[in-house]
């Protein structure tokens, strides 16, 4: 088959712009540089050009990963490859197609394997390692797998199905023969290997996401010239010395071409493999297995194809670092989540304890476990050692969480019923599952299968959404997640629907789930709405009980965190009158150090509203020996709680009044507000409200000349003046309106003393005086004052 390389230059060109492309591209270099009738010049020639490609900046690497450097893992061939390629820091899209050019056809084995149905040694016994042929007699093809498919894969390009097919089947019986040397070579070894704890990876490459798809190559050699058959199958090779023989395909008895398919797919599926460096390459392994299981999926499942996968199911339990589920895995091995996933619900109706068996199995994900052990990451035997202790960046672990997940709750749906299944299924779950997300995304999942409207509710289900619940609760405890306040109001409903001794159970148990804050506005306060006690069916003892233990949680969690849950303590409290003492108890001791103002007020506000003036008004006291404001804050936020506090202790009397006003005159420096204070405390006579109290008014307006508006009077005059100089210092025409407004609020206030005009004059003239040099604003002062 001659190509036109002039043709192949416009492809290259056109696929170098495109990324997506490269495994394309890598492919066809492979089928042509792999072509049985290619001439030893054509193949130069090629091989001339690949170098030029490989050498150019912008060729695309193999992997995708520029900082990655790997071994040449073809140097395994039978006619090995180029060693100077070993010492290349990185491997081109042609780098194995390179490598390929010194691949030749004229092995007799290889020959006689793709000649003839009927090559076999039917007198052989299979007692070497590398035997050419099974214990059958069938041929085997002892060469680097990828390597080996990628012949298959060249067959099917030029135009030779049935000796692809062949030789596909040939490589098949030979991963067969290996599985099965590999699960003898563990049992043997067994006790030694699981005494370290710890394994090795057994194949660096991976044949599912290998950059040649091996795997792939197999499976559709199998299932597409399989079903067509020896119709019009031609064969054109230069095989002169063999002997043409009748059609007979190497099956054995109650096989088929789709059940070897299958089995070498769940063969390349159950392989333990390193994860590779880089995201695509990492993109590759997820999309790869994806591909190959919508592939399987596509397969309806016989009697036959049921016993092979109860086969393959045993040999992943039992063959140790061969396989991605045995016993003890690398850490940095592929996870099997969603491999597992397909072998579970293929083998739940017909087998359930072995599919459960694998799925559990299936759910560690051993590179998120900070004691795993690195292990070995020697290869053994004839490959190459690799960089020990090399730990790749997951990239797509996200990807793999979820895959995780999704087994889980596959593994929940199908325990529904059973409470033995369920325990062992949460067992795994809160030893493998580390993403607080994912496990939440569980307990949901969980609590709807346990609630379906159709059913009465799972209660065995129901207490394993719970516990994970719980989980999560204490995961998320110490750590940020913005979904928590959810987590906690998901938590309480899921409680709820267990029962009321799972609600009393969580508030006895409030400080290893929740932060105080939780515990009293979510909790408790749920627990004592009346949509919860309806919901619960509970009779008034059970009611009295369920608010004892809320009221308790209250208290404690107001000790532990005054500042942010002593008004809920408060309000949870109401209806018990020596859990309320002891909560307004627990607010006055923490006053003095522990809470702001703005919290003081907040309760001080609440006593008012619940009929408690007295206290109201010694919170608001308390309140605001915290508070500072300055001169020029007119509009801070405490300012209504200021007037607030002051109109209280005006409504209660006169004693009250002059109690608080030398506070409100050490803590607010702002002229403006304490000018306001003064008018509303001239306006009407204190104590209006005092009939409350059993107390006699006087009915008699305060004098501003006695104290304790005298003292507020002149705080409020000095504190219009040191205003005045602070504004003055750094003054700018555009304010002058606005200061000359301010001056005539304060002449306002200086008229209320009895010598007030006398002050306001003295006051104006030093400003005269000392800001002479301001002569246009002086002027205006003059306009507006004299």
């Amino acid at each position: 088959m001659i190509i036109d390389i002039s043709i192949i230059i416009i492809i290259i060109i056109s696929i170098f712009k495109n990324f997506s492309s490269h495994t394309f591209l890598r492919a066809l270099w492979m089928c042509i540089v792999l072509n049985p009738h290619c001439k030893p010049e054509q193949k130069s020639s090629w091989l001339r050009q690949l170098r030029r490609w490989n050498s150019v900046d912008v060729c695309p690497w193999e992997d995708g990963n520029h900082g990655n450097e790997l071994p040449n893992l073809t140097h395994s061939l039978p006619q090995g490859a180029h060693g100077n390629q070993e010492m290349r820091p990185h491997r081109t899209v042609f780098t194995r197609a390179i490598e390929a050019c010194d691949l030749h056809w004229q092995d007799r084995h290889l020959q006689h394997i793709i000649a003839s149905d009927l090559y076999a040694n039917y007198c052989y016994h299979d007692n070497q390692e590398g035997s050419l042929f099974d214990s059958r007699g069938w041929p085997l093809w002892h060469e680097h797998v990828p390597t080996a498919c990628a012949r298959v894969d060249a067959l099917r390009s030029h135009g030779y199905p049935r000796e692809a097919l062949r030789l596909a089947i040939a490589v098949v019986n030979t991963l067969r023969r290996q599985q099965q040397r590999q699960l003898e070579h563990f049992r043997r070894h067994k006790k030694e290997l699981l005494h370290k704890g710890h394994t090795s990876i057994t194949n660096m490459e991976g044949w599912v996401g290998h950059p040649l798809d091996p795997i792939g190559t197999l499976f559709s050699t199998l299932t597409e010239s399989g079903r067509a058959g020896e119709e019009g199958s031609n064969t054109c090779l230069d095989l002169s010395d063999l002997q043409r023989m009748p059609v007979q395909r190497l099956l054995g008895d109650g096989e088929s071409y789709m059940a070897l398919a299958v089995e070498t797919a769940l063969i390349g599926l159950g392989q333990q493999r390193v994860m590779p460096d880089g995201l695509y390459a990492q993109e590759k392994v997820c999309r790869n297995e994806e591909q190959l299981l919508a592939k399987l999926q596509e397969v309806e499942l016989d009697d036959s194809l049921v016993k092979i996968f109860r086969k393959q199911a045993v040999f992943l339990l039992e063959a140790g670092p061969y396989s991605g589920l045995g016993e003890i895995v690398h850490r940095e091995s592929v996870p099997m989540h969603t491999f597992a996933r397909y072998l579970f619900t293929s083998l739940l109706p017909h087998d359930a304890e072995l599919a459960y068996k694998i799925a559990l199995r299936a759910m560690r994900l051993p590179v998120l476990e900070s004691t795993a052990s690195s292990g070995d990451l020697s290869r053994p035997h004839p490959i190459v050692s690799v960089v020990p202790n090399r730990y790749p960046r997951w990239f797509t672990l996200s990807h793999i969480e979820s895959q995780q997940c999704e087994l889980a709750s596959t593994m929940l749906t199908a325990a529904k019923g059973d409470s033995r299944r369920l325990e062992t299924v949460l067992e795994s779950i809160q030893k493998n599952i580390h993403s607080s997300s994912h496990i939440f995304k569980l307990a949901q999942d969980a609590f709807k299968i346990a609630t379906l409207m159709d059913s009465l509710p799972d209660i065995t289900l129901l207490k394993v959404s719970l516990e994970l619940g719980l989980q999560v609760m204490r995961i998320t405890l110490s750590t940020l997640n913005w979904r928590r306040r959810e987590m906690v109001r998901w938590l309480v409903t899921c409680a709820t629907e267990v029962g009321v001794y799972a609600l009393d159970s969580i508030m006895q148990s409030w400080f290893t789930l929740f932060t105080p804050t939780e515990a009293t506005s979510i909790v408790a306060t749920t627990v004592m709405s009346n949509s919860t006690i309806v919901r619960l069916h509970l009779d008034c003892h059970q009611q009295e009980n369920l608010a004892s233990s809320a009221r308790t949680l209250a208290l404690q969690c107001a000790m532990k965190d005054p500042q942010n849950c002593a008004l809920s303590a408060l309000t949870l409290c109401e209806k018990d009158h020596i859990a309320f003492e002891t909560a307004y108890q627990i607010v006055l001791d923490a006053a003095a150090t522990g809470m702001s103002y703005t919290q003081l007020f907040t309760i001080a506000r609440y006593m008012e509203h619940r009929g408690y003036p007295m206290r109201a008004y010694k919170l608001a006291t308390l309140a605001m020996a915290h508070l500072n404001l300055s001169y020029n804050q007119d509009t801070h936020p405490a300012i209504n709680d200021v007037l607030w506090a002051c109109a209280l202790s005006h409504s209660l009397g006169k004693n009250e009044l002059a109690a608080v006003i030398p506070l409100v005159v050490k803590s607010v420096k702002c002229a403006t507000v304490l000018s306001d204070i003064l008018r509303r405390c001239t306006l009407t006579t204190p104590g209006m409200v005092s009939a409350l109290h059993s107390r006699r008014n006087s009915g008699k307006l305060m004098s501003l000349d006695k104290a304790p508006l005298r003292q507020l009077l002149d705080a409020t005059i000095g504190a219009y003046i040191n205003t005045t100089h602070s504004r003055l210092t750094h003054i700018s025409p555009r304010h002058y309106s606005e200061f000359i407004e301010f001056l005539g609020k304060a002449r306002e206030t200086f008229m209320m003393a009895h010598d007030g005009h006398i002050q306001f004059t003295q006051f104006i003239d030093n400003l005269k005086q000392i800001y002479k040099g301001k002569k246009k604003l002086m002027m205006l002062v003059r306009e507006r004052f004299g």
